[in-house]
């Protein structure tokens, strides 16, 4: 397959995109959407267990609840898409069997042959993790999304907002999510920058390579 874009372009893509804090009104074309909606469903994820739920908040009477508990963000309410990202509360051997089944469906192969990789997942993350570590390997597999959705809205000339200053518990509960086996972690606000937004001239700043990266 070819590259859709050159080294260049991704550069370009990349210093381009900033935090976002003014969102004008604008609506994504939904071909756009459904692309960052399913460059979410492709994210990669430890062992591919896929431990989220993305919550994307269409309503505009929810979203308007949800700013008070983002330190009444603009973005919350402005930004054409709102996207909720939520990890499992637990881990279990049936959501690894789910996966499991799936794989032996999608691939049409043989369970026993792949029966060694169950018992892996069950091992490192079912019966090898307590609570508190499943919990906190979920949420770094949020983060992972969370920057796929980043890259691939700077890719197509989206901006977005990552919004980690929300009250993750006020939008379990706002969002109906008690009890459902899934709770808030972060947000993304997606959408078209306002010509407003004085943050968008200021330049990037960032470590020099030779500060960040090292070569062995």
């Amino acid at each position: 397959m070819n590259a859709a874009l050159t080294p260049a372009q991704l550069l370009a893509s990349l210093e381009w995109r900033y935090a976002t804090k003014a969102f004008d009104t604008r609506k994504l074309p939904d071909a756009t959407w459904a692309a960052l909606e399913e460059s979410l469903r492709l994210t990669p994820s430890s062992f591919g267990l896929q431990p989220w739920k993305f919550i994307v908040v269409n309503d505009p009477a929810l979203r308007a609840k949800l700013r008070p508990v983002s330190w009444n963000q603009s973005q919350v309410t402005d930004a054409s898409h709102l996207v909720v990202f939520a990890r499992r509360t637990e881990m279990t051997e049936a959501d690894v069997n789910e996966f499991f089944n799936q794989i032996v469906s999608d691939r049409k192969i043989d369970a026993s042959v792949i029966e060694p990789y169950r018992q892996m997942m069950l091992g490192g993350v079912v019966k090898g993790k307590d609570a508190a570590a499943q919990k906190d390997w979920a949420a770094r597999q949020l983060y992972i999304a969370l920057g796929q959705l980043m890259g691939a809205a700077a890719a197509l000339a989206v901006d977005t907002c990552a919004l980690e200053g929300i009250d993750p518990a006020a939008y379990t509960e706002i969002l109906g999510l008690k009890g459902t086996g899934y709770e808030v972690v972060v947000a993304c606000a997606v959408g078209y920058r306002s010509t407003e937004d004085k943050y968008a001239s200021l330049k990037k700043v960032r470590f020099p390579a030779a500060r960040v990266i090292s070569r062995v």
